[in-house]
């Protein structure tokens, strides 16, 4: 029984809290060798740390005490226990450790390894178990072939085991690559005619004359988000999976194609929509900010309104509050920026799929990028809007979803050193996005649009006292 007490020390409510079973910490691994203590406490140690904040995920907050306990007697630094950030547990959530002014983070459980803006971090996956034995001969039936080419991938808390599987596979199959989670000694042992692959926090070397799409991928772990990431990034690539819950082996049967038809589809919503909503995903991952500069730039280059817009982990309600945008862009880490929004009001885009509707310089190729970092000017996937298509002005197009003729007007890029008077500087886009999107007018005459600095504007005011009560009877309001 949970019981809550009502604000005003008046009437008290009971209710029963179900709790729904959460994969936690295996009974059968003690703390210290699942939460790899030594290895935290050294961590803290040798850097000579004094406020640590420890992240845990629901599933392992009951043990989150305890390991706050065992840090600090060992290390005689103070902890700080985070649950999960705001937009999944996966990320690194760098704003709380800075409200406890926390000098590095460990971050518990399943990750999606997107490098941090400001704090040094420490990653413990949690070991589980793996049936190395079991998991090679699910390897050898799914591939009987001693000559294939493969590249095992896993999830992380079975990392720990590849070394073991390694050992059992590599007498037998000379092409099998296993990825890792420390590129540093990779780099440098990469041997002549191989090349390296980084992605997802993993790293691996392959063949440059069979190159990668000629590897079958084998993946240690439960079926999932990363899962399906993998499949979809490397789409050319066949995919086979070893479940160490089940101890069961599949080719798996995603249809990539067809998923991929249907991201195709959202980019063709992209390019009829007017109005773009920039949703902020991640308030930890690096280069996020950038991200966002980067994609107000090219919407605005492409004709449209774009509006940046920060409401935590999106979900159908909160978004159906904006009505007036066409469609949304998430900004987020690699593991959460392939949003199902099949039950949104408006569709939810990668920032990959935006660009492809943007710019006219990138086209649909079939390789898929879900790391936006990778699309900033300066990567290796970076693609720049045009120039031509700026002096060109108007190119009429058709939609292939309404059969009707729509034409973006591709604006130069705003010189940031030119003042705040750019924001308006295509006096033709204004008005075509007005005539053709009526929601672009209606949200632009809004009284208020969002929170806005506005520094020095406002006058300075005493703080009051305001109502006191609740909304069906305040106290200053006559009974009656």
């Amino acid at each position: 029984m949970a019981t809550a007490f009502s604000s005003d020390g008046g009437e008290v409510m009971q209710r029963t809290l179900i709790s729904a079973e959460l994969d936690g910490r295996p009974s059968t691994i003690g703390i210290d060798e699942f939460y790899e203590l030594e290895r935290a406490t050294t961590f803290v140690s040798n850097n000579g740390f004094t406020k640590v904040a420890l992240q845990f995920p629901d599933e392992l907050l009951p043990d989150s005490s305890t390991v706050a306990a065992r840090m600090e007697e060992a290390t005689g630094a103070k902890m700080y226990i985070l649950g999960d950030t705001s937009y999944g547990s996966c990320c690194v959530d760098e704003v709380a450790a800075e409200h406890v002014s926390a000098e590095a983070i460990v971050h518990y459980g399943s990750a999606c390894l997107s490098p941090c803006r400001k704090l040094p971090v420490l990653h413990v996956f949690g070991r589980k178990h793996l049936d190395v034995t079991r998991c090679a001969e699910v390897f050898r039936e799914l591939h009987p072939d001693l000559q294939a080419h493969v590249v095992v991938l896993s999830e992380l808390a079975y990392s720990h085991a590849i070394d073991d599987l390694a050992f059992c596979l590599h007498p037998h199959y000379p092409n099998v690559v296993f990825s890792q989670l420390d590129s540093k000694e990779l780099l440098n042992s990469v041997q002549p005619g191989f090349e390296l692959v980084q992605q997802f926090g993993r790293c691996f070397s392959v063949d440059k004359q069979q190159g990668l799409d000629s590897y079958s991928m084998f993946y240690v772990g439960s079926e999932g988000q990363e899962l399906t990431n993998f499949m979809l990034s490397w789409n050319r690539c066949s995919f086979s999976s070893f479940n160490p819950n089940t101890g069961q082996g599949r080719w798996e049967t995603l249809d990539v194609n067809r998923t991929l038809r249907r991201r195709l589809y959202l980019v063709e919503r992209a390019r009829d929509a007017q109005v773009v909503g920039i949703v902020v995903g991640t308030l930890g991952v690096a280069d996020y900010l950038s991200s966002l500069k980067h994609l107000r730039e090219i919407i605005h280059q492409a004709g449209k309104r774009a509006y940046t817009l920060a409401v935590g982990k999106p979900n159908p309600a909160k978004l159906a509050n904006f009505l007036e945008i066409d469609i949304f862009v998430l900004v987020a880490c690699p593991q959460n920026s392939l949003l199902d929004s099949a039950d949104f009001y408006r569709p939810v885009i990668t920032p990959y799929e935006m660009e492809i509707a943007c710019n006219p310089a990138r086209t649909w190729t079939g390789n898929y990028i879900t790391d936006f970092r990778h699309l900033l000017p300066g990567a290796s996937k970076h693609i720049p809007f045009p120039d031509k298509v700026a002096e060109d002005g108007f190119e009429p197009t058709v939609s292939l979803i309404t059969g009707e003729m729509r034409s973006a007007c591709h604006c130069a890029t705003p010189d940031p050193e030119s003042g705040p008077s750019t924001a308006v500087t295509c006096r033709s886009s204004m008005q075509a996005l007005a005539q053709n999107s009526p929601a672009a007018s209606f949200l632009e005459s809004r009284s208020w649009r969002g929170l806005e600095q506005q520094l020095g504007q406002t006058a300075v005011t005493k703080a009051v006292a305001g109502r006191r009560g609740i909304a069906i009877a305040y106290e200053d309001e006559p009974s009656g």
